[in-house]
């Protein structure tokens, strides 16, 4: 008869040495990424339907809009009645920092004559780029004020809808 013999069954030992490795170079690396994204969420309102849009005006008769031609900035109150226009700065780029200052002393008059105007519609070209848009939005939902020797965000108009340029005014 032949004998068969087992083999002595060794404890084995897990060499985890490796594995170790990738975690200590992994975790910082995916605590770095983690700083460079950052997400930012902007609410904004569609415009309204053609029906709501009757409705509203004849609630709320007076909308303020800001179309950004190429050219300039036109502040309108109510819709389609030019209130100011701010032409293009030295640099030759749209002229925020004046809006946002008139837009101050609009907020502070609306609030004189109590007003409870919250709301303001972007009519945009469809070629205008990204920063743009962005810009007019941060420029017309609040300006930086000094509050108690701190720096604070105050709001102008927040609630932000965006639209186009009537057909005749974009193709400018």
């Amino acid at each position: 008869m032949l004998k068969r013999r087992r083999a002595a069954l060794a404890d084995a030992e897990l060499d985890i040495t490796s594995f170790m490795n990738l975690m200590i170079v992994l975790v910082p690396v995916l605590l770095l990424s983690l700083v460079f994204t950052q997400i930012r969420v902007l609410n904004i309102q569609l415009p309204p339907l053609s029906e709501q849009q009757l409705q509203q005006e004849q609630e709320q008769p007076q909308q303020l809009e800001l179309e950004i031609h190429a050219d300039r900035l036109r502040l309108n109150y109510p819709a389609g009645e030019p209130l100011r226009v701010f032409p293009l700065n030295e640099q030759g780029q749209h002229d925020f920092a004046a809006l946002s200052l008139y837009l101050q002393d609009l907020k502070l008059t609306f609030q004189q004559k109590q007003i409870e105007k919250q709301d303001i519609s972007i009519l945009a070209a469809d070629t205008l780029d990204y920063q743009t848009l962005i810009t007019a939005m941060d420029t017309v939902r609040s300006f930086k004020a000094v509050v108690a020797a701190q720096v604070v965000d105050a709001e102008l108009f927040p609630q932000i809808a965006l639209g186009a340029l009537p057909a005749m005014e974009g193709a400018e």
